[in-house]
Parts: C-alpha cells; structure tokens; sequence
C-alpha cells in the first residue's frame, strides 16, 4: 500500500468510526497529503521523531500559525496511532513530539447595534438580497455553523414548532430554536424569493442559489463581508462572527452557560466558557461607561 492509499484509508477510518467533520477531515488530508510531498520518496510509514521536526520547522519558516501547527502535530498524532495500532509501524515517532502552545484567544463579536446594521444592509427587494437577508437573521437567531446554515434542508425547519433540527460535529442531532422574526422572514422567503430564485427548477435546500443549489461556506462568507462592508462595520469579521454574537448576546442578557452550550452544539462547556469572557468584558465596560466611580 502507497503513502496515498494509507493516507485514503485513515480518512476514511476517522469518518466511520469518530464521525469527524468534512471540514476537519479535509485539513487533515490537506496535512498529510502535503507530509508526503515533502518527504518526496519516502515511505510515510518509515520515518522518525527528527524527520517529523524538520517537517514542522519547514512548515514554521513558511509562516503557518501556531494553530495551523497544532493542527498538523494532532493529524500526524492521529495518523502514526492509527498506524500502530494496525500493526503498520512498531514505534509511534509522535509520541515525544509537544504541540504549540497556544494562547487563549476571544473570539471577534459584533454589537448589537452592529448586528442591526448588518442585518439591515441587504436589499430586500432583490430575490437575492431577499435571501440574504433571511440567512443572516437565521444565522443569529440559532447560533449555527456556517456549515449548517448553508446545508439545511427544508426538511429540517419546523415551522410549527419553530425550531431546527441539525446534525453537526460528530453526527451529534440537536434541536435549535428559532424565534419569531428569524421564523416570520424564513416562512416569507419561502413564499416569494426562493421561488423566484429557483423558476422551474426543484431543491432539498432551503438557501438555494441561482443554479438550484446550496451556498458554499465560502461564498456565504464573502456576503457577510460585502454587507458589513455596505453597514460601515469595520471590525475583523470570521465566517463565525454571527454565531459569536449569538452566543455573547445570550450571556449577557442572562443566559445559562449550559443552555449556551446545547445551542451551540458544543460537546465540552470548557468550549462554551470562553463567551463568558467576552461577556465579563462587557460587564466591565458598562462599569466604566456608567458607575461614577468607574
């Protein structure tokens, strides 16, 4: 079996048996697939600990982030570990090698007087802006990944109960709530604009594009920044940012962590806790603002 082949088979390993991410999976083949190039004619089942650091420092020099490098350190962790458990290699030459350290960053939030400018920038009386318009306001509203947003399918949306149903990281399935508004322009969007963006053609999903299919992540990603660009938002903005604000925003009107956490999907509450962060921050701002002794 060839580096390609025994790369083939461990992706297909953490789908069928840990569920991972397309996302994920696709970083880790992208990781591994360039080990191999760089080893060139080597057997990536027969090299060392110092083969592995030259490949990182490589990697260093060429300017990836400290969590692009973490990120290569667990693939490879991952990949020599399915090796040795299959009986491919008799020494795990990861097993000394430490990941990166990496600092504890905050994830970028958006007021809630940004979030209405943004959700007001797209023009509604276009078909498409009409759907962009509702994606944004279903993006806040449930918290989901841009993944989950861009892939939800009509049946997944109830609209009698106001809810979504998503399977996300893990093929884990949980229930979102939607509230009223984000509901009323979904239900609106179904009656006029998705039609008209689809003319004879049919769909499963429910944000579809002139050609009948869904978004790409990224594409959505390059509306978000168009319309913060129309709203006058100038703020770093990730493809996660609308999910950030949801999450902030909740906390800071008195939401459980642990709600928080269910919403989001996340499977640890360490994940969820870093909100708490921002929303301290938050706390301490309005101290400052309007305490008159702040």
């Amino acid at each position: 079996m060839n580096s390609a082949q025994t790369i083939e088979s461990f992706l297909n390993v953490l789908w069928l048996e840990f569920g991972l991410s397309n996302n994920t999976l696709s970083a880790y083949g992208s990781d591994l697939k360039l080990f191999a190039k760089w080893l060139k004619d080597k057997d990536i089942t027969a090299v060392d600990e110092t083969t592995i650091k030259s490949f990182l420092a490589a990697r260093q020099q060429q300017g990836i982030t400290s969590r692009s490098s973490a990120r290569i350190v667990s693939c490879l962790r991952r990949f020599y570990g399915y090796l040795l458990r299959e009986g491919k290699i008799s020494i795990d030459p990861t097993q000394l090698i430490d990941a990166p350290q990496l600092g504890r960053t905050l994830p970028d939030s958006l007021s809630e007087t940004d979030v209405e400018l943004l959700l007001n920038a797209p023009e509604i009386t276009d078909k498409l802006g009409f759907r962009d318009r509702t994606m944004l306001e279903m993006l806040y509203a449930t918290g989901l990944r841009v993944s989950e947003l861009v892939e939800l399918k009509f049946g997944q949306i109830n609209f009698r109960q106001g809810c979504v149903r998503i399977v996300g990281k893990g093929d884990k399935e949980r229930l979102v709530p939607v509230g009223e508004e984000a509901m009323d322009w979904a239900e609106r969007y179904l009656n006029t604009a998705r039609q008209a963006i689809l003319g004879n053609r049919q769909s499963d999903y429910l944000f579809v594009t002139s050609r009948g299919t869904c978004m790409t992540r990224q594409a959505f990603w390059h509306v978000i920044k168009r319309y913060a660009a129309l709203a006058g938002i100038d703020k770093h903005l990730s493809p996660h940012t609308l999910r950030h604000a949801f999450a902030t925003h909740l906390l800071n009107h008195g939401a459980d962590l642990r709600v928080v956490q269910l919403l989001l999907g996340h499977s640890d509450l360490s994940t969820t806790q870093i909100y708490t962060h921002i929303a301290q921050q938050r706390l301490k701002l309005l101290h400052t603002q309007h305490h008159p002794r702040g």
